[in-house]
C-alpha cells in the first residue's frame, strides 16, 4: 500500500485521458469481443506437468511481471523472479510502479495485458471488473498444486484461513492471490504512551477521555491523510461491525436496504462526529497524503493513525528506532458489542492477479508457487516487515515490534476477525464516495446523520446501477 503521488488527482488524470471514463465493465466487456468470460480454458505456453513442474511450466518462454513498487517495494518479487529464471531459463520481465491501473488499463482492452500482476494501490484495476468479464486466470490450479517445500501438500492446505475467500468474488474460482497477511488497527508508539502513563482504551468513551489527555500533552490524538480518507475505514467500518456483528458489516458489503442506517452504524459515526467536534485530529491532516501522515505521527506530531501492519516498513524512513510500534484492537460502545474487545481487522492483501490473455498465465502460477515457499516466505517478511498467507510462516523469526504487536493481536483475537468487503467489491464506492464523505465528517462540514443518510444513498445507487458488477456474501 501506499504512493506519494496525489492518488485522487491520479484518477482524475486517468478519467482526463478516458481510461476511467466509463464504467470498468462497459469499458471491459466492449474490448472483449467474443469472450464468453469462460475461465476454464486451458493456459496458453502449456508445457508437460511433472513432478518438478506441476502447473506444466513451458521452459523457455517469456514472462512479464507488472509489479506494485508502494510500502513492500518490489525487491522480494525480483527475489522470486531470481528463483523462476534459474529453472525456467528465461529473465523475467519487471516493471516496478505506483501506477498500475492507468498504464495496465490500455493493455486489458488491447488484450495484450502482462502475465503476472501486483495489483495494489489505490491507481489498481479494478479486480472484481477484470474477473466477471473473464479477463483474469482461475488460480484453481495454484490451489490445487503441491507446495515446492511439501509436495504431500497442496498450495491450499498452507494457506491462513480467509485467503482463499478473499480472492474470490462471489463464486468458486479464485482470481486474486493476496500475499501479504495485514493486521489493520490503531497503530501508536509504545514508548510514547508507557512515558506518559496512557493505556490504550477499549470503549469510544475511554478512547475520548484519553484524547482529552493527549490534546492537554500538546499532542494530536489523530492523524489520517485527507488525500486518501479511506484509511479511516481501516478502523471505522470493522467499528461497525465489532458493534453490530458480523451481519452489520456483510449487510454493507451486501448493498443491503439500510445497511447504513442501523443503530451500530450511528453509535460509530457518532464517535467520529465528537474527534472531530473536540478537535481531536491534527490540524492540516485534510490537506496530507497517506506519506505526510505517517511523517507527523513518527515526529511526535499526533498520537494515533489508522492503518495497516505494512506501515512499519513504509514509515521506517522518520519512524525512531526506539518508537517501539504497536497496534491497538477495534475499540466499540461497550460489553453491549456484538463482539469482543480484542476483535481485529486483519485479511489477506497485496493481490496478485494472472492474465487469461497473458502469453504465459501458467508461468505467473508458478512465480505465485515460488513466492510462497519457505525461503521466499522469509525473505519477505525479514525484508518488508510483514506477515504471508501462508500458515506459520513467521515461526522461529526474529520479528519487529510492530510486527510482533501484530501478530500477538492476530493470535488474541482468535475467530473474532473482520474484513469487509466492499473495499474490493466496490471500490469507488468505498474509496471515492464513503471516503469523501468521511473527510467531510472528520472536517465538520457534515453531522453523522448527514453521512448516514448519504452513504444509504450511495449504497442503494450502487445497487441500482447495472453496469457495476454485483457480489453476495457465499
Amino acid at each position: 500500500m501506499g504512493s506519494e503521488i496525489n492518488r485522487r488527482d491520479a484518477l482524475k488524470r486517468a478519467m482526463a485521458i478516458g481510461l476511467l471514463a466509463v464504467p470498468a465493465t462497459s469499458l471491459l466487456s466492449a474490448c472483449a469481443s467474443s469472450d464468453s468470460g469462460d475461465s476454464s480454458t486451458k493456459p496458453k505456453s502449456q508445457g508437460t506437468k511433472s513432478a518438478d513442474n506441476p502447473l506444466g511450466v513451458n521452459k523457455g518462454t517469456a514472462l512479464e511481471a507488472f509489479v506494485f513498487k508502494g510500502g513492500f517495494g518490489d525487491d522480494y518479487i525480483k527475489s522470486a523472479e531470481a528463483d523462476y529464471n534459474a529453472k525456467y531459463g528465461i529473465t523475467v520481465k519487471h516493471t516496478g510502479t505506483q501506477a498500475i491501473g492507468p498504464k495496465l488499463q490500455p493493455r486489458f482492452a488491447g488484450s495484450t495485458p502482462p502475465d503476472f500482476m501486483d495489483n495494489s494501490g489505490a491507481d489498481n484495476l479494478d479486480t472484481a471488473a477484470l474477473a466477471k468479464t473473464g479477463k483474469l486466470q482461475d488460480l484453481t490450479p495454484l490451489l490445487d498444486a503441491p507446495t515446492i517445500d511439501d509436495p504431500s501438500k497442496k498450495v491450499r492446505d498452507v494457506l491462513i484461513a480467509g485467503t482463499i475467500e478473499q480472492g474470490q468474488f462471489g463464486a468458486k474460482e479464485m482470481y486474486a492471490f493476496n500475499y501479504a497477511f495485514t493486521v489493520y488497527g490503531t497503530f501508536y508508539s509504545n514508548k510514547l504512551f508507557k512515558d506518559k502513563g496512557w493505556t490504550y482504551p477499549q470503549t469510544f468513551s475511554d478512547m475520548l477521555a484519553l484524547c482529552k489527555k493527549i490534546k492537554a500533552a500538546g499532542i494530536a490524538p489523530f492523524t489520517y491523510p485527507g488525500k486518501y480518507p479511506y484509511y479511516v475505514l481501516f478502523d471505522l467500518l470493522h467499528q461497525i461491525g465489532k458493534v453490530g456483528g458480523k451481519d452489520a458489516l456483510n449487510a454493507i458489503d451486501n448493498l443491503d436496504d439500510g445497511a447504513f442506517k442501523t443503530d451500530a452504524v450511528k453509535e460509530v459515526i457518532s464517535y467520529y462526529e465528537e474527534l472531530a467536534g473536540q478537535g481531536y485530529f491534527l490540524q492540516g491532516s485534510e490537506g496530507m497524503t497517506h506519506i505526510q501522515m505517517q511523517t507527523a505521527w513518527t515526529q511526535g506530531r499526533a498520537a494515533m493513525v489508522a492503518d495497516g501492519s505494512w506501515v512499519e516498513n513504509e514509515a521506517a524512513p522518520t519512524m525512531p528506532k526506539d518508537f517501539d510500534l504497536a497496534v491497538g484492537s477495534l475499540i466499540g460502545s461497550g460489553p453491549n458489542d456484538k463482539l469482543p474487545f480484542g476483535t481485529l481487522y486483519a485479511a489477506a492483501g497485496e493481490p496478485f492477479i494472472v492474465a487469461k490473455d497473458g502469453k504465459n498465465p501458467t508461468g505467473g502460477m508458478e512465480l505465485l508457487r515460488i513466492m510462497l515457499s519457505k525461503k521466499q516466505t522469509t525473505n519477505f517478511t525479514n525484508a518488508v516487515k510483514s506477515l504471508t498467507c501462508v500458515q506459520g510462516a513467521a515461526d522461529g523469526l526474529t520479528l519487529t515490534p510492530g510486527l510482533t504487536s501484530a501478530n500477538a493481536a492476530l493470535k488474541a483475537a482468535g475467530p473474532n476477525v473482520l474484513n469487509a468487503r466492499i473495499q474490493d467489491w466496490y471500490k469507488k464506492l468505498n474509496n471515492e464516495t464513503i471516503g469523501n464523505l468521511t473527510l467531510d465528517l472528520l472536517t465538520g462540514k457534515i453531522k453523522a446523520t448527514e453521512w448516514m443518510d448519504k452513504a444509504q444513498k450511495a449504497s442503494d445507487d450502487t445497487k441500482k446501477d447495472s453496469s457495476v458488477p454485483k457480489f453476495k456474501h457465499l
